[in-house]
């Protein structure tokens, strides 16, 4: 989206234009925050449902699509988050709005909706090479099941390799090998066992994916929640509240419901190498930071630290790169593996609801995550709803002041 974005601003003067989005979602909210922090302001959000009619967001209220008929082609332009883009552009051209539309994430790289010559020689082309990729791994890992994860997100890999076991059993599966498209990944899931895991660049990944797709490879596996790959239970949504979790177990795997998953191996958990200087049993890790999550208002994080900073409590703040740690607190940048050893140690845990906090399900501690007041996707499901964690003492909505005392 950044990239997109900063492709856009390079062709058009934003400045001079006003800013529509299609499509209230933690995405669009997310493009709400990247205009802002360059100084530019969004106009409206455009959505069908009515759910969401009258919803602000910093100023940005969402309205039903007629509402661009109040803009011209010439002094507007709509940005386009979401996987709907064509539906989008068909109801706005429908509406009479002849200005330009931008899609400014790429969903589904493996797919690209036209017939032309073009597209279809490109596509050929991507599968071909996704093939030879496919075959220097089956070279490298000879008689192993493939399993193909698309996207660098700790939560889903984390459901993935959760429910691995059982659907592996179930299949009567043996050796396998899973690629990934990032190293931070490979940690998740030697979390649970000795695996082999192959990292590729993303463009790979999805060449490896269309030639799976393409070939109808029965030795491989795309256990994904939210592309067609297995079933389109997302459409699902769109009626029925369903938690993540019950997706990844029903839906991408199949297994019955009530089926449980397995726990991360303690043996294969590593300590952290600074652990001694966690004050044990009265600290607490904060992890305020999530690369594909809404942010949660900087007064949420500052009374957090007050409170345990006035009961006595040591305050850490989970950091990667350059990230900086809440006033008041020590910045701590354990590994994946190390991440259980530090919230124990501590006692305590509070977080944006991310996929640290499926890494932390079955840590010894106390644990709390907080969430944006955001709709899953384009559904009528708050982010609350699908992503509930059982194993954690509270969930919680970040949108009011917090009694932390009575936690």
């Amino acid at each position: 989206m950044k990239n997109n974005l900063t492709l856009l601003a390079e062709e058009i003067d934003l400045s001079a234009k006003h800013i529509i989005l299609f499509g209230h979602c933690n995405a669009s909210l997310e493009l709400i925050d990247l205009l802002s922090s360059r100084g530019l302001q969004a106009a409206a959000i455009l959505d069908n449902s009515g759910a969401k009619q009258g919803i602000i967001y910093k100023k940005v209220e969402v309205f039903y699509p007629e509402r661009i008929k109040a803009y011209t082609g010439n002094n507007s332009i709509v940005l386009i988050t979401s996987r709907f883009y064509a539906a989008m552009l068909k109801q706005l051209r429908e509406l009479g709005y002849t200005g330009p539309v931008h899609k400014i994430i790429n969903y589904n790289t493996y797919a690209e909706y036209s017939l032309s010559v073009d597209t279809i020689a490109k596509m050929t082309d991507r599968e071909q090479g996704g093939e030879l990729l496919l075959q220097a791994l089956r070279k490298r890992y000879p008689g192993y099941f493939k399993v193909f994860c698309p996207f660098n997100a700790l939560g889903d890999i984390y459901m993935m390799i959760s429910y691995w076991p059982v659907f592996a059993k179930k299949r009567n599966i043996g050796k396998v090998v899973f690629s990934v498209p990032a190293k931070v990944l490979i940690d998740v899931i030697q979390m649970f066992g000795d695996y082999y895991v192959e990292v590729y660049e993303q463009k790979e990944l999805d060449a490896m994916i269309q030639a799976v797709l393409y070939t109808h490879d029965e030795n491989s596996y795309i256990p994904h929640q939210d592309r067609p790959y297995v079933v389109n239970l997302f459409r699902a949504l769109y009626v029925k509240k369903i938690p993540l979790e019950q997706i990844y177990c029903c839906g991408v795997y199949g297994l019955p419901k009530g089926t449980r998953p397995a726990p991360p191996s303690r043996e294969r958990l590593t300590i952290y190498n600074d652990i001694e200087s966690i004050q044990e049993g009265h600290a607490v890790i904060f992890s305020p930071y999530a690369k594909s999550v809404t942010k949660i208002e900087s007064q949420i994080w500052k009374q957090a630290v007050a409170y345990y900073t006035s009961e006595g409590y040591t305050c850490y703040t989970n950091v990667v790169g350059d990230e900086q740690p809440l006033d008041g607190t020590v910045a701590i940048s354990p590994t994946i593996r190390e991440m259980i050893s530090v919230v124990e140690r501590a006692g305590v845990f509070v977080g944006i609801r991310s996929g640290i906090c499926d890494v932390l399900r079955e840590a010894r501690a106390k644990k709390i995550a907080l969430y944006p007041d955001y709709n899953y996707c384009d559904t009528q499901w708050k982010a609350i709803e699908i992503y509930w964690i059982d194993q954690f003492d509270y969930n919680l909505l970040a949108t009011e002041e917090i009694k932390w005392e009575i936690l």
